[in-house]
């Protein structure tokens, strides 16, 4: 690995790729020498926006040459990426920035009918003017447009700032240990973030790239949102690692997929099964010449047998593998290696990745049998440094030897290879995004109708895993399922809004009064 931090990977690849093509993005193409000169750039306007080294710098936008310019040049002048998830509300956003002390945030304009904007002012308690009151910490915003409201920058007008900055001060900027902090929720239902360091990262997916067998003029359709590990590092920083083409689709659309794979001629797609699941079945699949693809990378959730020979059989993909990770761990634990036969792909995530371990622990952490199920324990170069500004969740999570306990149920079998089998947090996957029933349990709680609700996971055939919600209703309320849902969507995310609802007098409980979610489930 020839790199010390992400800046010199973007430097390095822009000479080392220099003509070959880095990003494809609608109609505009261009080369690794080009993508390295536009993060030059923002990074001169970090710096004269007054960036400092370790500062947080927050992007709520969807996948795009813009996204990646914006975050890359904030991590070359010295910042400390938040990426924000796209399907965040107002609140959800603001309470991300507001508790990470975000200095610079990128935002983008109007997404899938939403004015981001618009939602974050509502949030924070802003009038019409410019200030954003409730986030005393953010310096500078930035809407990735032409058009920008008071109070807030276009990207034209911030990147201009950064044009009397030399390039030896770009080159100078010092580059903190940590390279980025992720976002996820626990049984608490409070988000954490995850901090994670430019050597994990890059350590992690170079490795990554290896295994996988990614290499240069591989031609990468990025659908996972670049606000996750798997679309930012597992995605982005892999091309850059190999000289490979990012082509990012902001949407997942199973139509625009088989077109930009038919055009693009991709040879890369890793993705959720639903995603996979929806292209094979797509009745317009047979429309598109897919010959062009090699490798597909999945997980998150359980992996049909059928879908890995699918893949194989009816599109002809060469390497179909499936792989484990958690943001704590850099996104990145076990991965099925290219010579595994289907079996070993769709039963089980693979074995762990070089410089990690992976013990199956007892409630005492001592390691168990293969083939005997416990909690997923892992050690590494690949473990967090902590939970950012959280050392009570720092210090559940980490053992003082150095394991993190992941909050997985799962298996190794003899060979080493790890089948998940449930989740001791109770997250639930929904097409590919993680849903966290503590914090919608939260959210729910909050409705003047509701006393108490707990929330699993349930199949759903589209999407792999769907909320349901069991609600104890407050005396006298009248709340009725449509009504409950309606007010959910309108406050949380829609991955995280229950599918279906059910009216119970009381929730089951165990003697020391924990809620029985087997019990619920089972229940079905």
């Amino acid at each position: 690995m020839e790199w010390r931090n992400i800046p010199e990977l973007v430097r390095w690849s822009a000479v080392r790729y220099a003509d070959t093509e880095a990003v494809v993005d609608g109609r505009t193409r261009i080369t690794y020498a080009g993508l390295g000169a536009r993060v030059e750039r923002a990074a001169a306007a970090c710096l004269a926006h007054g960036l400092r080294p370790g500062d947080r710098v927050a992007i709520w936008a969807p996948n795009s040459l813009d996204w990646l310019v914006a975050a890359l040049g904030a991590v070359t002048a010295g910042g400390v990426l938040v990426p924000l998830n796209t399907r965040f509300k107002g609140a959800e956003a603001a309470d991300v920035l507001r508790r990470s002390g975000t200095r610079l945030l990128f935002v983008t304009g109007t997404f899938l009918g939403t004015s981001y904007v618009t939602s974050l002012r509502r949030a924070v308690g802003a009038g019409r003017g410019p200030d954003l009151p409730g986030l005393p910490e953010l310096r500078t915003a930035v809407v990735l447009s032409q058009d920008a409201p008071p109070g807030f920058l276009t990207w034209p007008d911030f990147l201009a700032a950064g044009e009397g900055v030399p390039a030896a001060e770009v080159r100078e900027a010092e580059i903190p240990a940590d390279s980025d902090i992720v976002y996820t929720s626990g049984t608490t239902g409070r988000p954490k973030g995850a901090v994670i360091t430019h050597a994990q990262t890059l350590r992690a997916y170079d490795t990554w790239s290896d295994l996988a067998g990614l290499r240069h003029g591989d031609r990468y359709l990025v659908v996972n949102p670049f606000f996750h590990t798997f679309g930012y590092k597992a995605g982005a920083l892999a091309c850059l690692t190999r000289g490979a083409t990012l082509i990012p689709q902001p949407v997942f659309n199973a139509g625009t997929a088989l077109a930009n794979i038919a055009a693009e001629r991709v040879s890369v797609l890793p993705g959720p099964p639903t995603l996979l699941q929806s292209l094979l079945d797509h009745p317009a699949r047979r429309d598109h010449d897919l010959s062009s693809l090699r490798l597909v990378v999945t997980g998150a959730a359980v992996v049909p047998l059928r879908l890995v020979r699918r893949l194989r059989d009816e599109l002809g993909v060469a390497t179909v593998l499936t792989a484990y990770g958690l943001s704590e761990a850099s996104g990145l634990v076990t991965m099925c290696r290219r010579d595994d036969p289907p079996e070993v792909v769709a039963a089980t995530s693979g074995r762990p990745v070089p410089g990690v371990e992976v013990r199956v622990a007892d409630g005492a952490g001592a390691a168990l049998a293969p083939g005997t199920p416990g909690e997923v324990l892992v050690r590494g170069y690949n473990v967090m440094r902590g939970y950012d500004g959280d050392r009570a969740a720092t210090g559940e999570a980490l053992t003082p030897d150095g394991w993190l306990r992941t909050g997985d149920i799962g298996v190794l079998d003899r060979q080493g290879n790890l089948t998940i089998t449930d989740r001791l947090k109770d997250m639930y996957v929904v097409g590919g995004f993680n849903a966290y029933p503590a914090e919608i349990e939260q959210a729910l709680a909050r409705h003047p109708g509701v006393t108490e609700a707990a929330v699993v996971g349930v199949p759903d055939a589209r999407l792999g895993e769907v909320g349901r919600a069991y609600v104890v209703r407050r005396p006298g309320a009248s709340l009725t399922a449509d009504e409950l849902i309606a007010w959910s969507r309108r406050e949380m995310a829609n991955y995280k809004v229950p599918r279906t609802v059910r009216f119970v007098r009381e929730l089951p409980r165990n003697a020391s009064g924990k809620v029985l979610k087997g019990e619920l489930r089972g229940g079905d």
